[in-house]
């Protein structure tokens, strides 16, 4: 299956077709304003902003299913992002990215690019609050929190998947390898 046969839902509750995006790199990330990861916001701004005019496109969408840390609305959301990073990147509506909620785009990528593993200090701390989320949804456990990432070629294909402890910089190098 290609990510461009799915669709996603708008912050304006309008259906919006991946299809939209063929021909583009993407990096589909779920998000929160309250989370410790929150700051890779501005990374990521910095990264469309260098890498918008070669075809790249970050989808964000925002997610209250770790520790709360998406309350709002999706304008409150949106309002935070813009106002307190810049963000200038295509926002959706807020959704649920694991157990029997879980939206299909978020299935789909990660069953397609499983878990590989948290990373350093703030890895080892995520290991245990891990553990939880797991057994909460048990086999619908797809993501393991907030600012997971996924790279998207232009064809529609999950190329990488990035943890929140990986390092920004080697997100950056696989999206200009991706472009």
């Amino acid at each position: 299956m290609s990510i461009h046969d799915l669709s996603v839902k708008a912050t304006d509750g309008n259906q919006v077709s991946l299809s939209d995006y063929a021909g583009k790199v993407l990096l589909i990330v779920n998000t929160a304003t309250g989370c410790g990861f929150t700051p890779q916001y501005e990374d990521l701004e910095a990264i469309y902003a260098k890498y918008r005019d070669s075809g790249l496109e970050i989808l964000d969408f925002p997610c209250n299913q770790f520790a709360n840390q998406a309350p709002g609305t999706d304008e409150e959301i949106h309002e935070f992002c813009t106002l307190k990073y810049n963000t200038e990147f295509p926002r959706f509506a807020k959704l649920e990215v694991n157990g029997e909620g879980a939206d299909p785009l978020f299935v789909e990528l990660a069953q397609t690019k499983p878990f590989g593993g948290f990373k350093g200090v703030k890895g080892l701390a995520l290991k245990a609050v891990q553990k939880q989320v797991d057994k909460e949804f048990g086999d619908k456990a797809y993501i393991k929190w907030n600012f997971t990432k996924f790279l998207v070629d232009r064809e529609g294909n999950v190329v990488a998947r990035f943890e929140p402890t990986d390092d920004m910089k080697d997100v950056e190098a696989a999206v200009a390898a991706a472009l």
